[in-house]
């Protein structure tokens, strides 16, 4: 039976469609968590049944909110067939997580300094040498992962689209699945086909709907009341609604400048909505018990290694 949820949104967040917005308030809760190492860490994949619907703009954008809001958080480039964070921030990146693993460099050395304080982890042509590793040759690369770099608040995973094996692997591996749709047929039959092999087979129970494009505030209530709707006659998930990201001049305008939306505009309507969804992941979405990134590749493998197996 599917249990659909949303959340009450904070005080200090202005709806888009209003007008003005005041540098974010940073308060108690949301520092709570700030980089107390002993604390343990959000691991977020951001996802989409298909390609267009403004998935790695989100990704970015969630991130960096997060990281202004005082949080460490650290964006993960998992899309194997598309890996272009680099080029939405307008980054220079000279190496990948695939020097890592061959040894040629350390995973400080591969991380690249985002803005408002986000580090980037160019991981997408390391990935599959990784899988590929001997297990004693894995263990020791997760070692070396852990113990390269402080564990981050919180860890954003950019997927790719669709349902191929890939992205099922680095969803799977994360606690808290974002799934961006929009109000267009393809979008919403791919997002639903994506939520139904990662229930099957990979038991992830559990999606946060996030609705992109979309002209007002009750267009993307009313799309995520569809998703809701199918999900409740045919598949045994739960469902929370982050909220509706409207569509914006500002946005393509940072996109041009190949800047963040929220940090370059941060009153724009959209930066609103992209603040209002990081402030209620970070209230709700669980922690790992194990913090670093070692511990998130470690999951990881042992995802794809289940997947082989079967």
């Amino acid at each position: 039976m599917l249990q659909h949820m949303s959340y009450d949104a904070p005080h200090n967040v202005v709806p888009f469609g209003h007008g003005g917005m005041t540098r974010s308030v940073v308060n108690s809760a949301s520092l709570a968590g700030k980089a107390s190492r002993d604390s343990a860490m959000q691991v977020i994949a951001v996802t989409g049944g298909k390609g267009g619907v403004g998935k790695t703009n989100v990704a970015v954008n969630l991130a960096v909110s997060m990281s202004m809001e005082g949080l460490d958080v650290m964006l993960f480039d998992a899309d194997l067939g598309l890996a272009n964070v680099d080029i939405v921030l307008g980054m220079q990146i000279k190496h990948t997580l695939a020097d890592v693993v061959s040894g040629d460099k350390t995973l400080a050395d591969v991380v690249v300094d985002g803005p408002e304080g986000l580090r980037v982890i160019p991981a997408a042509s390391g990935v599959a040498q990784m899988v590929e590793m001997q297990s004693a040759d894995q263990e020791t690369l997760i070692r070396q992962l852990s113990d390269q770099l402080m564990p981050p608040d919180v860890l954003i995973v950019d997927t790719g689209a669709g349902i191929d094996q890939t992205v099922q692997t680095f969803v799977a591996a994360c606690q808290t699945a974002v799934l961006v749709v929009c109000d267009e047929p393809a979008s919403l039959t791919d997002a639903y086909a994506l939520m139904k092999v990662l229930r099957a087979k990979k038991d992830v129970r559990r999606f946060e709907i996030l609705a992109n494009q979309v002209d007002t505030p009750i267009q993307g209530k009313q799309l995520f009341e569809r998703i809701a709707n199918v999900c409740d006659r045919y598949l045994d998930v739960e469902l929370g609604y982050l909220g509706g990201i409207p569509t914006d001049m500002y946005l393509r305008r940072a996109v041009q400048e190949r800047k963040a939306l929220v940090s370059a505009y941060p009153r724009s309507p959209a930066a609103n909505a992209i603040r209002d969804a990081g402030r209620r992941l970070n209230r709700q979405a669980p922690r790992s018990q194990s913090s670093g990134v070692g511990f998130f590749v470690e999951q990881l493998l042992s995802q794809q290694t289940h997947a082989v197996r079967h």
